[in-house]
């Protein structure tokens, strides 16, 4: 071979590009795959040589990187190995071949992507020059490269390097009008909320793509199990209540094996652990992440409730171990003040399984937020939750209804009111239980007596 490439030196530019194309088919259809990656090395160390000759090396090098297109090596690791090698002798001079080198790597990652090597193929399209000098790369193609690597990055779960790219990408969705990539990219955002705990957003994406009709039927029921599980592992209050609501309206969620804690939750039913370890094997490992809980909040959650007696039975926890640990906990708070007027900081936290003071921390952080709405009486240790007689969020605004205008007598007297409403539920079940024994034949009324 490299007696063969010292002969064409000898001969005019025209006559050497044909001759050198000659050598390049010569070794493609070589049988032995040995000689192939070893002949190919040899020929590209040779024509990129300053002698060679700028517009002759390039040419090659496009003949190359065609003939690998086309598929003149079928084995993906003989492939591979050889598209490594030319990169890697063409990298000190880089920037005369970076159209070439740009063809390259797409290949290269094509490969590592068919072995779900997600992250070297990401590197590899990082290392892609987006402004060549030799030819200018348009917006949407740029946007491609980006939603790629994003896509690929995130299959690894790199989430913080994805997001990088993924607002590089955002600033060239302006560019292009295809609904594949511009579907591609918005995946990618519902993911990157996912990944980062925006579990809010990320449900809310996710419930969109679901209904979109150009997306596979399996991968947008995929989609719809992801919206459920974002929304359950959101934090508790009326946003997360709107994202329960619309998803208990849609009909094909019933189907999920999810269905049954989502339910739970919009009806602001306190979930049992067995239902909670059931819905923790449907996780991904970023959305059972560990949680660390800063000094202040580890202070104030063992403050210990002096005013009553030691007890054996109290949790020694001293808040949510995980992410779904605390959308658990908080959703039995909020759960819970439906039930009760008021609980002491030993009831709530018994409910919760922490201590005392943790269940005080994570009301008063929900009630800073505007979560839960209640006051929290620290002499008495006691939280009392507030109802203002409003249509709660999930069954009003979040339900469809909208605002509902509703006009009713200011008494001033608002712990009266609660007391009417109290006697007017309870007159209005103990109604309906005796005309249900009554149509069942359970209860039988005596005749009035005649006077």
């Amino acid at each position: 071979m490299e007696s063969r490439l010292a002969q064409l030196s000898t001969l005019n530019q025209k006559d050497r590009l044909t001759a050198y194309q000659s050598v390049l088919a010569d070794l493609l259809a070589n049988p032995d795959p040995s000689r192939v990656q070893a002949g190919i090395h040899t020929l590209v160390e040779n024509v990129i040589q300053e002698s060679v000759g700028l517009v002759i090396s390039r040419q090659i090098l496009s003949d190359l990187v065609a003939a690998l297109q086309r598929g003149a090596i079928p084995a993906p690791d003989l492939k591979k190995h050889v598209v490594q090698d030319v990169l890697e002798i063409i990298q000190p001079r880089l920037v005369s071949y970076e159209e070439q080198v740009n063809s390259l790597r797409f290949q290269l990652a094509d490969i590592l992507e068919a072995e779900e090597e997600w992250s070297a193929a990401a590197r590899v399209l990082m290392g892609i020059s987006l402004d060549s000098s030799q030819r200018a790369m348009s917006d949407e193609d740029k946007l491609r490269i980006y939603v790629r690597t994003v896509r690929l990055l995130l299959e690894d779960e790199d989430s913080v390097q994805a997001e990088t790219y993924y607002n590089r990408a955002a600033l060239l969705t302006h560019s292009t009008s295809d609904k594949e990539i511009l579907l591609q990219f918005k995946l990618c955002q519902a993911r990157i909320s996912d990944y980062s705990r925006k579990f809010l957003e990320a449900a809310s994406r996710y419930h969109e793509l679901s209904w979109i009709a150009e997306i596979d039927e399996d991968e947008r029921r995929h989609m719809l199990s992801a919206a459920v599980t974002c929304a359950v592992l959101a934090p508790a209050g009326p946003n997360r209540s709107r994202i329960l609501a619309s998803l208990c309206r849609d009909e094909r969620t019933t189907e999920l094996p999810t269905f049954t804690i989502l339910e739970k939750m919009f009806k602001d039913r306190i979930l049992r652990l067995a239902e909670v370890h059931e819905f923790e094997g449907t996780l991904k490992p970023h959305q059972l992440a560990k949680l660390a809980q800063s000094s202040n909040d580890r202070i104030a959650s063992a403050l210990a409730d002096d005013d009553a007696a030691p007890d054996v039975n109290t949790s020694t926890r001293t808040g949510p171990a995980t992410v779904l640990d605390r959308a658990v906990l908080e959703h039995n708070l909020l759960a819970s003040s439906k039930i009760y007027n008021n609980i002491t900081f030993r009831g709530l936290g018994a409910l919760l399984d922490l201590t005392p003071g943790a269940a005080e921390n994570m009301a008063r952080k929900m009630i800073e937020q505007g979560r839960l709405k209640g006051s929290i009486d620290q002499v008495e240790r006691l939280i009392s939750f507030q109802v203002d007689g409003e249509e709660d969020d999930a069954q009003g605004k979040a339900g469809g209804l909208g605002d509902v205008e509703q006009e009713e007598e200011d008494t001033g007297a608002p712990f009266t009111k609660r007391w009417d409403q109290q006697i007017r539920l309870t007159a209005a079940n103990v109604e309906s239980i005796v005309q249900h024994l009554t149509e069942k034949g359970l209860v039988q009324f005596a005749a009035p007596v005649q006077a």
